[in-house]
């Protein structure tokens, strides 16, 4: 009776070591999927951050919030070689601790990450003892996994997550994680242009206006509150006459009373800026074509009433004469639709005026 008995027992102990094995794959698949299905989640978050009308450095910042939020890691920093120095673009980590933070490619322990571009994992053993970089910290991070980041070959930087505990991260998937890394590097390259664009704006020496480049960076957030827009370009028709009748000194007088003609009128909703030599555009945030037409309209007169008194020698008599130099422009205006491409409207806008007989000066839609 005793053997049948232990006989079952043990059939059922298999049975059930079967079982639990079964559930134990099924709970790692389950798990498997949901890391899967999360990393597609952030990759998403990633594209919407990227079209957002903000700075290249807020999107980063905003990235790395949500890399903390969806993997729930305690600090997450993110460090991008500037040309000149390792700089910090995004960290939840209090701000006393970024110099070692910024400085994590000079440690010896990094280095071989660096140069193989792998990921670098390292943890403390027990309480009391600190991490490698660490210089003035115990308590704050006890594990960290360090990713270099590398565009077409070429090392730009790292991204740190770092945890309260000893081996916090020993059992986290790292494929997942070099995904991620991934697409830090593809949202760095994506936003690369824009950031070329926000550094390459400059203040107008005459007019003191934005160059055009504002206008697709800093200018396009306040455009793009709106769903439409109604886009402006101007030309300052016969200012290369002026400055050849006259002179140059001439010419650039014309400039700063026009700019400040029409600052004197605009909305500081409206984007105003010196687009290129004789050209100026003005974006009117939210105004229909119609309107802001009309407005046009009006500064078109003001502008062109403006005189410039110059004194000349007479070509006959050999006196001094006083003349007087007058701007003419001509207009073209155009509808914007919101995150459409600015940068192709204003080309567009602009090719027209290039395009157009040096004798035309009326208000043109397109």
């Amino acid at each position: 009776m005793i053997l049948p008995v232990i006989i079952l027992l043990v059939l059922i102990i298999a049975f059930l070591m079967i079982y639990n094995m079964s559930i134990y794959k099924k709970i790692q698949n389950f798990q498997n999927l949901n890391q899967k299905i999360t990393s597609l989640n952030v990759l998403q978050e990633f594209m919407n951050t990227i079209s957002e009308v903000t700075s290249v450095d807020e999107k980063i910042k905003k990235i790395n919030n949500i890399l903390i939020e969806r993997y729930q890691v305690k600090y997450s920093t993110i460090v991008i070689y500037n040309g000149t120095d390792y700089e910090i673009k995004a960290s939840n980590v209090d701000e006393k601790h970024w110099d070692a933070l910024k400085n994590l490619q000079n440690e010896e322990i990094f280095k071989d990450s660096i140069n193989t571009a792998t990921p670098k994992y390292i943890t403390v053993q027990k309480e009391g003892e600190r991490l490698p970089y660490q210089k003035m910290e115990f308590g704050r991070a006890k594990s960290a996994m360090f990713f270099p980041l590398y565009v077409e070959n070429v090392y730009i930087g790292y991204w740190i997550i770092e945890g309260s505990n000893p081996h916090e991260f020993d059992k986290i998937d790292t494929t997942i994680l070099e995904v991620v890394r991934n697409n830090i590097v593809s949202v760095l390259t994506t936003v690369e242009n824009q950031q070329v664009i926000e550094n390459i704006v400059r203040d107008d020496k005459f007019s003191g206006l934005k160059s055009a480049e504002y206008l697709f960076g800093e200018g396009k957030k306040i455009i793009d509150k709106y769903t439409t827009s109604t886009v402006c370009l101007f030309r300052v028709t016969n200012l290369e006459e002026i400055n050849n009748t006259f002179n140059r000194e001439t010419g650039n007088q014309i400039i700063i009373e026009v700019s400040n003609l029409l600052k004197n009128n605009l909305s500081a909703e409206y984007i105003f800026v010196r687009y290129m030599g004789p050209k100026f555009a003005i974006v009117f945030s939210g105004i229909e074509m119609e309107s802001a037409a009309n407005f046009m309209k009006d500064m078109k007169q003001k502008i062109e009433d403006i005189e410039i008194e110059v004194e000349t020698k007479s070509t006959t008599n050999g006196k001094n004469e006083i003349t007087f130099a007058k701007p003419k422009i001509n207009i073209v205006v155009s509808t914007y639709y919101k995150r459409t491409a600015l940068e192709g409207l204003t080309k567009k806008l602009e090719e027209y005026l290039d395009g157009a007989p040096k004798e035309e000066n009326t208000i043109n839609y397109l």
